[in-house]
């Protein structure tokens, strides 16, 4: 059984930065293409980013492309999420999540393995 621990969350003002990472433990992070999704109160869990297991292929939401960055780091079975040029909007509970697959998916119903959720806060 895999474990999701996200951390890295916070409160920023608007047009800060901050590193979510996700810590998988149970199986190695190599056998999963990662996730990144958000939840604001009263809102749907929508998709933020992804990323295949070797780290080639990355695609993004529209509305965090171009500030916010995934990666991750296999050999430390970590994912991260670099998020620059925060705006009020990007406010939620941030969450990781994992799939076994070769395919690319932005469907949280395609991700069996989720965290509890790290809180992003952005003032303005």
């Amino acid at each position: 059984q895999v474990q999701v621990v996200e951390s890295g969350g916070g409160l920023v003002q608007a047009g800060g930065s901050l590193r979510l990472s996700c810590a998988v433990s149970g199986r190695p992070i190599s056998d999963y293409n990662m996730g990144w999704f958000r939840q604001a109160p009263g809102k749907e869990r929508d998709f933020v980013a992804q990323i295949t297991w070797r780290g080639i292929t990355t695609f993004y939401a529209d509305s965090v492309k171009g500030r916010f960055t995934i990666s991750r780091d296999n050999a430390k079975n970590t994912l991260y999420l670099q998020m620059n040029s925060l705006k009020p909007e990007d406010t939620a509970l941030y969450y990781c999540a994992a799939r076994v697959s070769g395919t690319s998916s932005t469907s949280t119903l395609d991700y069996p393995y989720w965290g509890q959720g790290t809180q992003v806060t952005v003032s303005s």
